[in-house]
């Protein structure tokens, strides 16, 4: 099984895929991130955002595509724009006939490292342990994305 996490944002969007192999076996298969330009308009950041997102589902062919819900934020225009390319990646998602599900941070944080209040090295290194891998994933967006298919792999029966 083939699950493609996300980790929404407007400039960078983190992503990590991995393959299932039985109950508790898990192989990274690739990570990185889509980028947006900060001169691009936010229409012209989203359409980045969806082609850079079809492009990953054509090449990985994702069975589950795992997406971090937003929870809380302190900066309500970073919620705004948050939202929205959650909403252009929800919509991505959708078309391609995946099934989606959405996590909460706390959520993947109790999945990967056991604890809601984890900081972000704490689930970093645990994305490193789970996978197996011999250094933290780069950038940190893309070791959020890992977190996030590891948190579906967990829950996905």
């Amino acid at each position: 099984m083939i699950i493609l996490g996300i980790d929404p944002g407007t400039a960078i969007i983190g992503f990590g895929v991995l393959n299932k192999k039985g109950k508790n076996n898990l192989e990274e298969i690739s990570h990185g991130c889509i980028r947006t330009s900060s001169n691009f308009s936010t229409a012209e950041r989203l359409k980045t955002l969806e082609k850079g997102l079809k492009d990953l589902i054509k090449k990985f062919k994702p069975d589950i595509i795992a997406i971090e819900d937003i929870f809380f934020f302190k900066n309500l225009k970073t919620a705004i724009k948050v939202s929205q390319a959650r909403g252009v990646i929800l919509l991505t998602a959708g078309k391609s006939k995946c099934e989606i599900q959405e996590y909460t941070p706390l959520q993947v944080k109790q999945a990967v490292a056991c604890y809601g209040r984890a900081d972000k090295k704490q689930v970093q290194e645990m994305v490193k342990k789970i996978l197996k891998l011999k250094e933290i994933p780069k950038p940190d967006d893309a070791a959020d994305a890992l977190a996030i298919a590891i948190c579906s792999a967990h829950t996905t029966k």
